[in-house]
């Protein structure tokens, strides 16, 4: 796990230019690789690489970047891991192109597969998270690639005739000459979805690469060029649907857990130690499981819990750890300890960026980092195997909506917005014995606000936009803004299933999962010097879980049923079955209480007008409704907050 960077200037430039600059580029990384540090520049050429390393696999001088091919053509600098590459050794032997290795690290193993295979080939044979630049010096040609899911970032620009690129926009703006002002286009997709979809930035003209994506840039490529995919989501949608497992339910239960288990062991690889994240959850828990199952020690296992109700999970994970027989971490988390995590979020996510999860993921890998370099994450079960509430029952929920006539749905959303949602909360809890077990959700007031949104809308997809949705509207929001196209509103781009549970899924495996829960877990940890690895995110499992039929997903009204039935076998089902919680903070009385002022400063509405980048009104009124506890505005407000912040710590940046 490492940050890369770089530049090419094709006109060339003096050695010791291109050698300050791609430092000064590298030194914004260090925190992503504190172990070792390497720049390499071809001035003739006007190319520059730089790579932070926290070292993993191959501690010695053997495996330090930039690194060359034996064979002299390629220069690379990588970032994340290749799992298969020891199988991708022995075919290199086979075929009677292995160079004599220098050491074992997956950085040579992939530039001898470059150099005997190709690039395209590389990609395809490769399971792996990773994103690299390949500078190609017979070709005097660039290559930057993406893993398939998007585990790994890369942003680039054209800045001039400065070609910049690396793993965290920080790195692009140590450049000289980078000059990029805000994007409002992208502001008001920040908005909508808590972050701003790839391949828009913060920064007009600043670009992060699609998951599963490669830029082949030449000195004569057009400054407009297009990446290439050479994996995509929606042909594995399409291949598992048009071939979908045969047999019985327990023979699905075993190929599952059988493809999970290989996915987990490979990942388990490392020359420093080893733990996993663990929440209580299906996820977490099914990935700890497995884990426990493959290794003669304990496991280490981490969670972090808050002490307020609904917010907390540390007593789940305990029980479960307690039953695999982890060596079982706990961290008891003070509202103190979160609120002072708040002012380094612009710093570590470099572009605004508003899941509030982002706080608890960040403590949680901090306390991780004391113990582990290499954490195992449950990421992907939801949206693979069907977990989120939204696709319970979603395709059930439309029609019987649709058949209603329209007033009636306005009719029943006014009712619903005319309680507030502390007082759907407090009802709930009065009838919640007379409930099914089913029906126990977390925060139903909240719930019950979605519900009022989506009743008066026309189609499937305008549903599941809506509730993938904070502000509804948030070109009317930005001044100046036009909302740009992404998956979500580009017929184009959607898989073709007929089943709305299903597309939903797909939809937030190309869009909430890369843009948000992989960035969050990917900039939070490396702030801390930790790797995550996501076994659930291997293309393998992934192929294979659009292969399981939806009623092997979601049965009886209970989400990610196939993914239960696997820790089933591990850990009583008893320990494991509750309402599903998110990985939250009670952020809603926060900006009530300690947060207050913070906000009231940043949301000041003389600040607003001057600054020029919303509309003031439409904020004050929900900052005033939330301040009453009428509304709980705080997914509203977040991402406005986290705008005002990160503009806060980049002043130099213009309107």
């Amino acid at each position: 796990m490492c940050g890369v960077a770089g530049f090419w200037q094709p006109g060339g430039g003096t050695r010791d230019s291109l050698l300050e600059q791609v430092r000064s580029m590298s030194t914004r990384l260090i925190h992503r690789g504190p172990d070792d540090g390497g720049n390499w520049c071809d001035e003739s050429a006007g190319i520059a690489l730089a790579q932070r390393r926290l070292s993993i696999q191959d501690l010695s001088p053997a495996g330090h970047q930039p690194m060359l091919s034996a064979c002299g053509r390629y220069v690379v600098v990588f970032n994340g891991e290749i799992y298969n590459h020891l199988d991708l050794r022995q075919r290199l032997l086979a075929e009677g192109a292995a160079p004599a290795w220098r050491g074992h690290s997956d950085t040579e193993t992939l530039l001898a597969c470059f150099a005997a295979w190709g690039v395209e080939r590389t990609l395809h044979v490769c399971v792996g998270m990773f994103a690299f630049a390949l500078w190609d010096r017979q070709q005097r040609a660039l290559t930057l690639a993406r893993d398939r899911m998007g585990e790994k970032p890369l942003y680039y620009a054209w800045q001039g005739h400065t070609l910049l690129f690396g793993s965290e926009l920080k790195a692009l703006k140590a450049h000289a000459a980078f000059r990029a002002d805000v994007d409002r286009d992208a502001l008001a997709l920040l908005l909508r979805h808590d972050c701003i979809p790839a391949p828009y930035s913060i920064h007009r003209g600043v670009f992060k690469l699609r998951p599963g994506h490669l830029l082949r840039i030449a000195a004569d490529t057009p400054r407009d060029a297009a990446p290439e995919a050479y994996w995509r989501y929606n042909d594995a949608v399409r291949a598992g649907l048009g071939n979908p497992l045969p047999g019985s339910d327990a023979e699905a239960i075993d190929a599952l857990e059988e493809q999970l288990g290989a996915s987990i062991s490979a990942q388990m690889l490392a020359d420093v130690p080893l733990g996993a994240f663990l929440s209580g959850g299906i996820d977490s828990s099914t990935v700890v499981a497995l884990m426990q199952a493959r290794s003669s020690r304990p496991i280490r296992t981490f969670t972090m819990g808050f002490g307020e109700a609904g917010y907390d999970e540390a007593a789940h994970a305990k029980a479960v750890a307690k039953h695999l027989g982890t060596e079982h971490t706990e961290l008891y988390v003070r509202p103190d300890d979160a609120l002072a995590v708040i002012p380094k979020l612009p710093s570590i996510f470099c572009e605004p960026f508003s899941d509030s999860s982002q706080i608890p993921t960040f403590l949680v890998s901090q306390l991780t980092r004391r113990e582990v370099t290499v954490a195992l994450s449950g990421d992907g079960g939801d949206e693979l195997f069907g977990g989120y509430n939204r696709y319970l029952g979603a395709r059930t929920t439309w029609e019987r909506m649709r058949r209603l006539p329209p007033f009636a749905r306005t009719a029943g959303a006014g009712i619903l917005r005319s309680v507030s949602p502390d007082a759907w909360n407090r009802w709930f809890e009065r009838i919640k014995p007379l409930l099914p077990k089913r029906w126990h959700v977390a925060t139903p007031g909240d719930k019950a606000q979605k519900l009022a949104g989506v009743l008066p809308l026309s189609s499937g997809h305008a549903f599941f936009l809506h509730l993938a949705s904070q502000w509804k509207n948030p070109g009317g929001i930005v001044i100046g803004a036009h909302e740009p196209t992404t998956l979500l509103t580009d017929p184009d781009a959607w898989p073709d299933t007929k089943i709305l549970a299903q597309w939903m899924m797909a939809m937030d495996a190309q869009s909430y999962l890369p843009d948000d829960i992989l960035v969050k877990v990917d900039r939070a940890a490396m702030a801390n010097s930790l790797e995550t690895r996501v076994p659930m995110l291997d293309h393998r499992v992934v192929e294979l879980a659009w292969r399981v039929p939806l009623h092997q997903k979601i049965r009886d009204g209970e989400g990610k049923w196939l993914l239960r039935q696997v820790l089933y076998r591990h850990v009583p089902r008893e320990l494991v079955e509750r309402p599903k919680m998110g990985f939250g903070i009670p952020l809603d009385s926060w900006l009530r209480g300690p947060l207050r002022d913070w906000a009231e400063a940043l949301l000041d509405e003389n600040r607003l007008r001057q600054e020029g980048y919303f509309h003031p009104a439409p904020i004050r009124q929900k900052w005033n409704e939330h301040l009453s506890g009428r509304h709980n505005w705080q997914h509203h407000l977040w991402p406005v907050l986290m705008f005002q912040a990160w503009l806060d710590e980049n002043r130099g940046t213009s309107p």
